[in-house]
């Protein structure tokens, strides 16, 4: 998911976008479960409650905004619904027992005194039942607030505390303000963002020219070598139900009071229509594709790469990284989404990692992998990875890709279960271990246009801009004609 856990400011982008029959809005960040065609979440209370003090320990170091003694409470109401459900099944069996003994009784006042107490036994049940409603609720919605784990070796701190893992492709070029890709993009006619801003609104845009078949060229490429890797080829739509967003722990917010969604909501005209958003990563489709569905796990992994739309309404927080491509509301971006069992998300992180390398590698651009601390991660993420390419017009490194093993975090909240190799075909469903989930940027495109026109614009010797070097992986994908004759193949990266 390409998306610092960053806390941003307000976006410039505000109030509602009318669309025929629908509403678009930034809406107030909720933690309450929304409506749903799922099975409400299946999280692990009783860790929780056995593991107080580091559950505390890690949403700290994690930054995540919890009121005080979040964990506790669900310790607490994770005891209280424990009480009720075994008084619960005392009464339950205590009706069972008085049933029979009104099926059995023969003399008339000892079945009278025995429906009595039938009809007050099945009162207590029923108030029961409604108390441990109200507990199970209570201890959801507590439990839903919590990150996931973290992962022993991830570096505590914010960003700067993030470990250069390694680094790759050519030496960086020295930071040079000529190369600023806006730049470049304006003098050649590759990008229109006055445009952009007249039809929508600041951080939107269009690519025009080669900026558009260099799209088209990276979309091909990455999406090429995921499915040489395996990866099933998936297009997703852009439009998901809110609920499967919250469940795949996608909700970034602001530091405004009370927090501001960064994500895009559908407001439906008909008030029975379920709760729609603009999907922020194709992570979220393609989670919400393997919902409430148990697998056997000899067809694990499940393995697809996704092509979609990302909408991030704090693209508009106001800072240089809004200028240009880098940071905009829109984007299209190709996703590496894996299922894998519980023992086996580590290595699938690996290889998903050189899938990305070898994506970049290709590109022929300096970059380098990062251990995201604690700070960074999401509320999903166990462990992540950025990606940073070398962007000299920035004159600065920039996220390019991103890498995240989510654990069993997701398919809790998705109910993505597994069946074991050699396991009884009617085993209880509840007794079925929870799916791994991970997800990684194949391509996130505007920020790797950014990168190819910064690292491949060409200069002549009175420092005129002529020309544009691309690597010679996209060739077999570029359709664009010779007319304007500003691209050179870079032989030397095959």
């Amino acid at each position: 998911m390409l998306s610092r856990a960053r806390r941003l400011r307000s976006s410039t982008l505000t109030g509602h976008f009318i669309f025929p029959n629908k509403r678009i809005c930034r809406c107030p960040y909720s933690t309450k479960p929304s409506p749903s065609e799922l099975p409400q979440p299946r999280l692990d209370y009783r860790s929780i409650s056995e593991n107080i003090t580091s559950k505390s320990l890690n949403a700290l170091n994690r930054k995540t905004r919890l009121p005080d003694g979040t964990v506790a409470s669900v310790a607490r109401a994770y005891t209280e619904l424990k009480r009720i459900s075994t008084e619960l099944n005392a009464k339950r069996n205590a009706r069972s027992a008085v049933g029979e003994r009104v099926r059995r009784s023969s003399d008339a006042p000892e079945r009278e005194a025995a429906i009595a107490e039938a009809s007050r036994l099945k009162a207590e049940v029923r108030e029961l039942e409604a108390t441990l409603d109200v507990a199970e609720q209570q201890c959801l919605v507590s439990a839903l607030s919590l990150p996931n784990d973290t992962h022993p070796k991830s570096p505590l701190g914010p960003e700067s505390a993030a470990i250069t893992l390694s680094t790759h492709g050519p030496d960086p070029l020295p930071s040079d303000i000529k190369r600023d890709h806006v730049t470049i993009s304006e003098h050649f006619g590759l990008l229109d963002l006055k445009s952009g801003s007249t039809v929508t609104g600041s951080s939107w845009y269009f690519l025009k020219n080669e900026a558009a078949l260099l799209e088209l060229a990276l979309t091909n490429y990455a999406m090429s070598i995921a499915i040489q890797h395996g990866f099933t080829p998936v297009t997703t739509p852009d439009v998901v139900r809110s609920d499967i967003a919250v469940r795949c722990g996608f909700q970034p917010r602001d530091d405004s009071d009370p927090p501001v969604s960064h994500m895009y909501h559908i407001t439906p005209t008909n008030p029975s229509s379920p709760e729609l958003v603009l999907a922020g990563t194709s992570e979220i489709p393609l989670g919400g594709m393997f919902a409430n569905k148990v697998y056997s796990s000899l067809s694990l992994p499940l393995k697809v790469v996704g092509i979609g739309h990302s909408f991030r309404a704090e693209a508009g927080a106001r800072s240089a990284d809004t200028r240009g491509l880098y940071r905009v509301h829109q984007f299209t971006k190709i996703e590496l989404f894996s299922i894998t069992e519980e023992e086996r998300s580590e290595s699938m992180m690996e290889e998903m990692l050189s899938i990305q390398k070898s994506i970049l590698d290709g590109l022929h651009l300096p970059y380098k992998v990062l251990d995201m601390p604690t700070e960074e991660l999401g509320a999903s993420a166990y462990r992540k990875y950025d990606i940073e390419a070398w962007m000299p017009g920035r004159g600065t490194w920039g996220e390019v890709s991103s890498l995240s093993n989510c654990t069993d975090y997701q398919a809790r909240r998705l109910h993505i279960r597994y069946r074991p190799q050699g396991s009884s075909s009617d085993s209880a469903p509840t007794r079925l271990p929870f799916a791994h989930t991970l997800n990684g940027t194949a391509a996130a495109i505007p920020r790797l246009i950014v990168a190819l026109i910064e690292n491949g614009v060409i200069f002549n010797g009175a420092d005129e801009v002529t020309g544009l070097r691309l690597p010679h992986a996209l060739r077999p994908f570029w359709i664009g004609s010779k007319d304007r004759n500003i691209i050179q193949w870079d032989d030397a990266s095959n």
